[in-house]
């Protein structure tokens, strides 16, 4: 099989989410998990990069297998069974060579560190004979894993026809100390686990980060005043602000997706409504009405519609309605409840937690509610984030007794579920959109 024909498969497989996700109502009662079990990993050879310090090179290549093994669409070969053990991005590969280890791809990279980092990468056809990608790549010199997933992102972006996702973030809550007393605070990492750093002290209980559009702006959940409020925190400079006086609690915020306004949650009299101002401040506007708890809301990629959860039915199920608010729509149909909805980026799924019989369940449905499907099933596990390209999604599962929670990702298919490392117990994760 050809590497074109192999680029089509994933191409295809990548439109294959959409396409189950289309499935008649009926199979949303059902309780499935898509295997995938037709699709092959594409066979990748990645030898260190050259370098004039070979441990540079070694470590930029080592990540980069790691991104694509991670995203389940690629099978790095091991570095040590490969005939060339450093590449030489100046030369065409020996096809013959490579064909006997029995790879679909070679990728050739030289990596340098001085005033800025930079990179030189060609990606081959092995079986055709031709390159596939060719294209040089720098950061700032503090950046070094940076070069790495922009490359990672080139390679997934050329060999399967989607847009990448390894050079972004994702902020979570990073949860230490005893589990009777845990300290709760914002954390900021790469999308593999690397480079933490912690944007809140400690001192009050950080809950439920969101990105802005535009990456620079956290809305969250802050303890400090007691009751939590919605808090807004630059991560450029640093400064916070409390967004809104709005009722004794506030929470569960998230951003339309310009930025210039926060969906949130507001606890009155024993109901819980949502709400939406403008991140500059204003008086809030009120999306929902009644005595039910209208919490989670998450504005389609249009910024349209805004699906939510909410009782209003009974038990906690998936609710559509305009952003301006008014005539709520149930959307979730399955057995047990339903909470934490997420819109994709791309507008054609929805994510969300579903528990049923004791069990929890990250699962997708289309936003009219059909074609659910459950992608991973575990005690507790909760609280979906999308990748900005819409085919990954991370989430946090708790499993009980003295240990925390930790977070996870599998694709929409239900295949490549990973363990995604911290250096702490973590929950709530959210992720960002690509760096610029």
């Amino acid at each position: 099989m050809t590497l074109f024909t192999r680029r089509s498969a994933l191409m295809l497989g990548l439109a294959s989410g959409v396409a189950l996700a289309a499935a008649p109502q009926a199979l949303a009662q059902l309780n499935i998990t898509v295997e995938g079990a037709n699709f092959r990993a594409l066979p990748i050879a990645i030898p260190d990069f050259a370098s004039s310090d070979p441990t540079f090179g070694r470590e930029i290549a080592s990540i980069v297998r790691a991104n694509l093994q991670r995203s389940g669409l690629f099978l790095p070969l091991d570095p040590a069974a490969l005939p060339v053990q450093v590449g030489d991005v100046n030369a065409t590969p020996d096809f013959p060579t490579w064909l006997t280890v029995n790879v679909d791809a070679v990728v050739m990279g030289t990596v340098e560190r001085g005033g800025q980092i930079s990179s030189s990468v060609r990606v081959w056809d092995v079986r055709q004979g031709t390159q596939v990608v060719g294209q040089s790549y720098n950061t700032d010199p503090n950046s070094s894993r940076r070069i790495a997933h922009i490359i990672s992102d080139a390679i997934y972006t050329a060999l399967t026809g989607g847009s990448g996702y390894f050079d972004t973030r994702v902020i979570y809550v990073a949860e230490s100390g005893p589990k009777a007393n845990r300290v709760r605070r914002l954390a900021i990492m790469d999308q593999d686990g690397a480079n933490s750093q912690y944007l809140t002290d400690g001192s009050a209980m950080a809950l439920t980060p969101r990105f802005s559009p535009n990456g620079d702006m956290v809305t969250y959940m802050n303890f400090a005043e007691g009751n939590p409020q919605v808090y807004l925190l630059q991560l450029s400079t640093g400064q916070q602000r409390r967004l809104a006086s709005v009722g004794a609690m506030t929470f569960a915020p998230r951003f339309s997706p310009d930025g210039s306004t926060v969906a949130f949650s507001v606890e009155q009299g024993g109901a819980t409504n949502i709400y939406a101002v403008g991140t500059g401040g204003g008086q809030p506007l009120q999306l929902t009405s009644g005595a039910a708890i209208d919490t989670g809301p998450s504005y389609s990629p249009d910024g349209s519609r805004i699906v939510f959860e909410s009782d209003r039915g009974g038990s906690p199920q998936i609710y559509m309605m305009s952003s301006g608010g008014g005539n709520p729509q149930r959307v979730s149909f399955g057995q047990g409840s339903y909470s934490t909805p997420v819109w994709s980026p791309q507008g054609d799924l929805i994510a969300f937690t579903r528990q049923s019989g004791g069990q929890f369940s990250i699962g997708v449905m289309n936003p009219d509610g059909s074609g659910e499907r459950l992608l991973y099933s575990g005690f507790h596990a909760e609280g979906p984030t999308w990748a900005p390209n819409g085919r990954v999604i991370m989430f946090f599962q708790d499993p009980g007794g003295n240990d925390g929670p930790r977070l996870m990702s599998v694709d929409i298919w239900g295949r490549s579920p990973v363990n995604i490392p911290t250096e702490t117990y973590a929950s709530d994760p959210a992720w960002s959109g690509l760096r610029s």
